[in-house]
């Protein structure tokens, strides 16, 4: 008749069975057919039933007496029941809780499984990370952008802190860079790597340490960062082209933002060239 599950392709038979073992002596007895445990056989000396577990313990074939037999006892056993293989357990049975802690080894995953520990996702889609053929590590996600300007010169008049306009975002993954407020919001806490490169010169002012100069800043929500700045001017002429470089490493919570600004300072005009400008940064960690 049908059933439902998997097929056992051997179980346990109740068909009686009896084996004589006179002859034996000391406190072992081999049985012919293992058992699943004492209660699989009754054992009987000079026609005594034994208790099970009590007078004997079974393991597989092996039968271990609380007291010791002689050759002259007569000894035979019937057996309850045969265990000739264990069941096939149903498609996915087995549990965690069900193998002991420790037990899998490396051996024992398929070839190419991940053989790592403390690396969780709470995505349900997607690639977060994945090892090519030639062993490299690959971050899709991970949140980076690479913004520039475009179009000519801006001035930034003596006194004022204007943020650089960088209006075309080359590599934004996240869309985390916004093209019209010129930040980068951090989309997780974590470190980022922030760099730029800004082309800038001075207009007016006079020749000397006093005249026209100013800064290039790497603003936090609105406040500029400690070690975030770069000056420029105090070069003894009233205009000079040069690139102002800022690089580093920042901490930055869920939804800050950063930007780069100009101040000019001096009595003078500074201008950066939005053509050769960029800022750009990414995820550490």
């Amino acid at each position: 008749m049908g059933y439902v599950g998997n097929q056992q392709t051997e179980g346990f038979s109740s068909i009686p069975a009896k084996q004589d073992l006179t002859g034996a002596s000391g406190t072992s007895l081999t049985l012919s057919h293992a058992v699943a445990s004492a209660e699989g056989i009754d054992l009987f000396i000079n026609n005594v039933r034994q208790e099970p577990t009590t007078a004997y313990s079974v393991t597989g074939t092996a039968v271990t007496l609380t007291g010791s037999v002689v050759a002259t006892d007569d000894i035979y056993v019937v057996y309850n029941s045969l265990a000739l293989q264990t069941t096939v357990p149903p498609d996915a049975s087995v549990s965690t809780a069900k193998i002991i802690d420790g037990s899998v080894t490396a051996a024992k995953l398929a070839s190419g499984a991940a053989d790592v520990a403390g690396i969780t996702t709470a995505s349900t889609s997607g690639t977060a990370m994945s090892i090519d053929s030639s062993n490299r590590i690959l971050t899709p996600a991970r949140p980076a952008f690479s913004a520039r300007g475009s179009g000519s010169w801006v001035d930034v008049a003596d006194g004022a802190t204007d943020v650089i306009a960088m209006t075309v975002a080359d590599i934004n993954v996240g869309s985390c860079y916004s093209t019209s407020s010129y930040e980068f919001t951090a989309p997780v806490a974590g470190l980022y790597q922030l760099q730029c490169i800004v082309y800038i010169r001075n207009n007016g002012g006079s020749a000397s340490d006093s005249g026209t100069y100013g800064y290039v800043k790497l603003q936090k929500n609105g406040s500029s960062v400690a070690g975030f700045e770069a000056i420029h001017g105090y070069l003894n002429l009233g205009d000079a082209d040069q690139t102002d470089t800022l690089s580093g490493l920042i901490q930055l919570a869920v939804n800050d933002t950063v930007r780069l600004v100009m101040q000019s300072a001096g009595g003078g005009t500074s201008s950066y060239n939005r053509n050769n400008t960029s800022f750009s940064g990414y995820l550490v960690g």
